[in-house]
């Protein structure tokens, strides 16, 4: 495979480049120019011989398996096992590697000849939800919801259940990316690791659980601690282009002040019902959340902000009101903004708040905070990501913008691994005001699709020297 005039030139800029991307760059592209980079004949080959072996039958079947398995955040181990299994059988050094003894990641290798970059596949293994109804009713709705269940309905040209879309489609795709890689006999001269991370989702213990952690991207963590590191790293979550960068997040909780008192009495003693005044704080709040991301929106991302669940009082004697009721805040934050700013923005509002009521009284306590983290564009895995989707679609690659989903990818990036965030296209239900996207459906074309643009990826990237990737 011969090297061409235009990476020569491509390489020469890659190394010339001083790198402006950081946790608190200032710059926020919202595009960015693909570099022109043609396959020679044998890399085309690979990749057209590779994406015409896919088996979107073979890949339904292996998501309906995975669908079948119920994973939820903590609970990664049964699934960990048939993914080591099925990587093994497609011809990967596979192994499982433990977090405790109900978590565990999944692990690939497949060696190059050792001049190449390294390249990591990675994709959570976990579930947000789990599947059982005494976890997730009333919350979710009256009944679990069909894509919300861990059984399979293949449909024509779909596959809907328990995070049949993210993260099961996703695994699918990478590993059926691989399997096609393997079929066409090409010679790698960089490594793949093919990584699958227990406690992706954004959540702590449940009730019971005595661990101290078991999400936010917890298997990744562990993971990178092992090493060794790779030299690029692409993640694969919902959203069919390629992103660079996106948010962090931090978690909050309001306290709300009150008086202890009871109902019998409330007309004779002191009264000061932190319930009602937490009730005015989220209709405040709210509100001030719009203008947050109003204010944060740059480069991809759009922060968001909710308050996400409330806790006050005590269920089995309501006749007592309590001291206190707690509030819990979800912030996003840019990349562009840090935790601790984050933090006094959300006092700040507080504040007025009270201000403005009287006798209202708050503290607030930072629970968690994960910085936001990008890639510079023209990094040799962004760009070789756009590529792959442009040989795919044929048409120019948009990034996708105003998001404020987070993910693996700051870890990654604050690993010093430049990281390319790409998924699968997004299947949205019909509704008369904004669609739905759910994450337990999923076109199986779909997976093909993306599939085909990993394969370019690891053909582009893997079959190359280190030199020429600007390494």
């Amino acid at each position: 495979m011969t090297t061409d005039g235009a990476f020569v030139r491509l390489r020469r800029f890659l190394q010339t480049r001083a790198d402006p991307w950081g946790a608190n760059a200032m710059s926020a592209p919202q595009s960015v120019e693909t570099v022109a980079l043609p396959l020679d004949a044998a890399r085309r080959d690979a990749v057209e011989r590779g994406a015409a072996s896919l088996d979107e039958r073979w890949m339904q079947d292996l998501l309906v398996r995975l669908v079948e398995t119920p994973s939820p955040f903590g609970e990664e181990r049964v699934i960990a096992d048939l993914l080591a299994d099925t990587m093994a059988e497609i011809g990967l050094d596979a192994e499982v590697q433990a977090l405790d003894s109900r978590s565990a990641n999944a692990i690939g290798r497949l060696e190059g000849t050792g001049s190449g970059p390294g390249l990591m596949l990675f994709a959570p293994l976990d579930s947000p939800f789990t599947g059982r109804a005494d976890d997730e009713v009333p919350w979710v709705g009256d009944r679990l919801p069909d894509h919300m269940i861990p059984r399979a309905i293949v449909g024509e040209g779909t596959v809907t259940g328990l995070s049949a879309d993210n993260p099961k489609a996703h695994i699918v795709s990478i590993i059926s990316a691989i399997r096609s890689i393997l079929s066409t006999g090409v010679e790698l001269s960089g490594g793949l690791t093919v990584a699958f991370g227990a406690g992706g989702a954004p959540a702590g213990p449940r009730p019971g659980d005595d661990r101290p952690a078991v999400g936010h991207g917890r298997g990744c963590r562990h993971m990178l601690e092992r090493g060794p590191a790779p030299d690029f790293a692409l993640i694969a979550k919902p959203g069919y282009a390629v992103a660079w960068e996106e948010v962090g997040l931090c978690w909050f909780r309001v306290r709300v002040r009150g008086v202890q008192t009871y109902v019998g009495r409330k007309h004779f003693l002191a009264y000061r019902n932190p319930i009602a005044d937490a009730a005015h704080i989220v209709t405040r709040l709210e509100a001030w959340f719009d203008e947050y991301a109003r204010r944060h929106t740059d480069g991809l991302v759009a922060p968001q902000g909710a308050v996400g669940a409330i806790q006050g009082g005590w269920t089995y004697k309501p006749s007592m009101v309590p001291a206190a009721c707690d509030l819990y805040v979800d912030m996003r934050i840019s990349p562009r903004t840090t935790p601790a700013e984050a933090g006094r923005e959300l006092e700040a509002a507080l504040a007025e708040i009270a201000g403005a009521h009287e006798g209202l009284e708050t503290t607030c306590d930072t629970l968690l905070e994960i910085p936001g983290r990008g890639t510079d564009p023209e990094n040799w895995i962004i760009q070789s990501a756009i590529r792959g989707f442009e040989d795919t679609e044929g048409r120019p690659h948009a990034p996708f913008l105003e998001t404020s989903g987070q993910t693996e990818a700051v870890i990654l990036r604050a690993a010093g691994i430049p990281t390319a965030r790409f998924g699968l296209p997004a299947v949205m239900t019909a509704s008369a005001e904004r669609p739905r996207h759910t994450m337990g459906l999923v076109e199986t074309a779909g997976m093909r699709r993306f599939a085909r643009c990993l394969i370019y990826t690891i053909v582009d990237t893997c079959t190359r020297s280190r030199a020429e990737v600007g390494l």
